[in-house]
């Protein structure tokens, strides 16, 4: 059997990674990796590539930042020679990025199998290019790998068959599991008390000048009582940049560069709380007990919500500062275990695959 897996962006190496190792020694499986180069830095990747222990990928196509249509295109018209040229017995792909749903699309079209890993997730905003990512991939998809069990209830609600949906868990958490252990040696000694921890990279977030002024400025005033930690994404940090706000950054707000994968999670793991718009954050964060607020209207991981440690706050900068002092007060909302986020998601795909369910 060969199996081609695709990723496109960070987030996807941290959830094909456990799924390569799982299928590695299985007897009769040849595996290719193809990175699209959908998000690509050179030194941030080959550093996430390190750390997963993941192989280095067998094909780069190279295809870089663009508007949602031409990277989409770009990436069809370079991943179908390879499909035509491999012919590989199933493709799959990670999580909703263009480079997921350009992916199926191509094999779709080919009469190749697809399995989509983080099936069924739905924010039901289709003004997110993700969440139409999702829609698309899920019904081309012939093997549908879900995390948890709204996701299941989603799928069967648009029709697709219950023999092809999957409940596996969550593989991000696979990976958090197996290189916890190796943060401790990267907490930063100078962050001694508490601290909160911020990413933002939504256009929802970052592209509007004015709320982005008044978020900037709302964390600048939580840093009175707490040190704020803020690793910038490029993007985020050119905005900020282009609002004359540098100077917000001091002591105790620290605007620093994006981190690899076990420095962040280092950070993450040590946190009083997390402030993000990520939403495999909001899966990290809840696996470990971290209060979770998220600046989004609404969430596909709704069971972040439900049974984890997750807030949305949508733009209500009053909320926020109100959840802020619950969790700084002591106040941390009770949570539950989320089934199947044990770290053996990977395991029970490969399972699937290899007819062994």
């Amino acid at each position: 059997m060969h199996i081609v897996h695709v990723v496109g962006a960070r987030p996807n190496f941290m959830k094909a990674a456990p799924v390569l190792a799982a299928l590695a020694n299985a007897a009769g499986v040849q595996q290719t990796l193809v990175h699209t180069g959908q998000h690509y830095d050179a030194n941030m990747s080959d550093v996430f590539f390190q750390q997963l222990e993941m192989p280095a990928p067998d094909l780069n196509l190279g295809v870089g930042s663009d508007s949602h249509a031409v990277q989409t295109a770009a990436i069809m018209a370079g991943f179908e020679p390879v499909v035509m040229d491999r012919r590989p017995d199933l493709v799959l792909v990670y999580g909703d990025v263009n480079s997921t749903m350009a992916a199926a699309l191509v094999c779709s079209k080919l009469q190749i199998r697809v399995g989509h890993v983080e099936a069924g997730l739905r924010s039901h905003d289709r003004t997110m290019p993700e969440e139409i990512n999702r829609l698309i991939t899920d019904q081309l998809s012939d093997l549908l790998f879900t995390p948890s069990a709204d996701a299941d209830e989603n799928l069967q609600r648009e029709g697709i068959k219950p023999a092809r949906i999957h409940l596996v868990g969550n593989v991000m958490i696979d990976t958090l599991v197996r290189l916890l252990p190796r943060c401790a040696e990267r907490r930063s000694a100078d962050l001694i008390g508490p601290y909160a921890l911020v990413t933002l990279h939504r256009p929802s977030n970052v592209d509007d000048g004015p709320w982005l002024r008044a978020l900037l400025l709302a964390l600048a005033d939580l840093s009175h009582d707490v040190d704020v930690v803020f690793p910038v994404h490029p993007r985020t940090r050119q905005r900020i940049a282009d609002l004359g706000l540098q100077a917000l950054s001091d002591g105790h707000l620290r605007l620093l560069d994006p981190k690899p994968y076990l420095d962040f999670l280092a950070l993450q793991q040590g946190a009083a709380m997390v402030i993000t718009d990520s939403g495999g954050i909001q899966e990290e964060s809840t696996f470990l007990g971290i209060p979770c607020l998220t600046l989004r209207q609404n969430t596909e991981r709704p069971v972040t919500v439900s049974l984890g440690t997750n807030v949305l706050i949508g733009r209500d900068i009053p909320r926020l500062q109100t959840e802020i002092r619950r969790i700084l007060a002591g106040e941390i909302k009770k949570t539950s275990p989320i089934p199947l986020w044990d770290g053996h998601a990977a395991e029970r795909i490969a399972q699937v695959v290899l007819g062994r369910e």
